[in-house]
């Protein structure tokens, strides 16, 4: 693990996202590049957001959601800011902090980066070593740093961080985020720092568009002090969050839903161990898998993987490049965790790209 200095000149796309593999020429492709849940919304929630249509006349008003938001953790609302995705948040924090050293944790998400500098700070990275296991040692932080951003689990290597390793980080005059977009499809939302408040500075942001299947409806949360929650309210135009997705939140705070999200995660983490089983027939090849895994995705590292990409979408498959995150680079592709029946159709595909 070591610290890098993002001053320099950016060598990696920070905007490079999973969505971009299956635009325009890829738009027939077997999706294995975005991390949203296949076959969502559920129809149910369809519905209930549908339901909503009915109140678009009038301006969005979230307190319901909030509220929602902030039972399902056991919170005062004053702790809750809804978001239009988590991808807001970092662009309010980005922009309503005053911090003097920011450092991410790479690799990770490049949003948070990609918002820091378009705010104007200069940002340093932590980089996590493959070699290492991606794993965090919480020593290798700047004890300065002001704010530090971590993914957990981490976007793309797939890696859950003991909840009491991140809270080392925390500490008095330091902002400590910690996003937990996946943590929903990680059952018993093991090792969880949503909800804690006991952590100076801590904010964990959280968002729904992944187990859902709601990317396009935009909606996500943060969850912080009540000072930084209206810090970063005031950085935002009125009515934010529309009624829509206001109506979904609301609809995925609910006992059913917390019930159906137990359950793909159960079925998320069988799914995923038949992904690793299947991937590990290939290590003669020099295939690896970044784990243990506990995301609904797998990071695999491959010689030549950039090529094996290319064969893999003219044999219909699209996977996501790793070369767009710090800390990796074009022997690394991250595939999504999908139904064993996608899996088998993929494993076979990539034994011929590999043959």
């Amino acid at each position: 693990m070591r610290t890098d200095s993002a001053r320099r000149e950016e060598t990696h796309d920070l905007r490079h996202h999973g969505d971009a593999e299956v635009r325009d020429d890829g738009s027939a492709l077997v999706d294995l590049a975005v991390n949203v849940r296949a076959g969502t919304p559920p129809a149910w929630l369809r519905d209930h957001v549908a339901g909503s249509l009915g109140g678009l006349a009038a301006y969005p008003d979230g307190r319901a959601a909030r509220a929602a938001v902030a039972a399902r953790h056991g919170l005062p609302v004053e702790r809750v800011l809804l978001t239009a995705g988590a991808a807001e948040a970092f662009v309010l924090l980005a922009r309503a902090l005053a911090v003097r050293r920011p450092v991410v944790v790479h690799p990770q998400f490049t949003e948070p980066e990609a918002a820091l500098r378009d705010a104007g700070h200069s940002v340093e990275r932590v980089l996590l070593r493959p070699e290492d296991g991606f794993r965090l040692d919480p020593s290798a932080v700047p004890g300065d740093a002001d704010l530090v951003v971590i993914g957990n689990p981490t976007n793309p290597t797939s890696v859950l961080h003991p909840a009491a390793l991140i809270a080392r980080l925390a500490r008095q005059g330091r902002t400590l985020v910690v996003d937990e977009a996946f943590m929903d499809a990680v059952p018993q939302e093991r090792e969880a720092l949503a909800g804690r408040t006991d952590l100076p500075g801590l904010v964990v942001l959280r968002s729904l568009t992944k187990t859902w299947g709601l990317a396009g409806l935009r909606i996500g949360y943060v969850l912080a002090p009540p000072g930084t929650v209206a810090a970063l309210d005031r950085g935002r135009p009125l009515w934010p969050v529309s009624t829509p997705a206001l109506a979904a939140a609301e609809a995925c705070m609910t006992g059913r839903a917390l019930a159906e999200q137990a359950r793909v995660a159960r079925r998320v983490a069988a799914d995923r161990a038949h992904l690793v089983a299947g991937l590990a027939e290939f290590a003669s090849a020099g295939l690896r898998v970044a784990g243990p895994a506990e995301g609904p995705f797998v990071l695999v590292g491959l010689p030549g993987a950039a090529a094996v990409r290319g064969r893999l979408r003219e044999l219909g498959f699209a996977v996501r490049r790793g070369d767009t995150f710090p800390g990796l680079d074009g022997t690394w592709f991250r595939v999504a965790v999908r139904d064993r029946a996608t899996t088998g159709r993929f494993l076979r595909a990539l034994g011929r790209a590999l043959a």
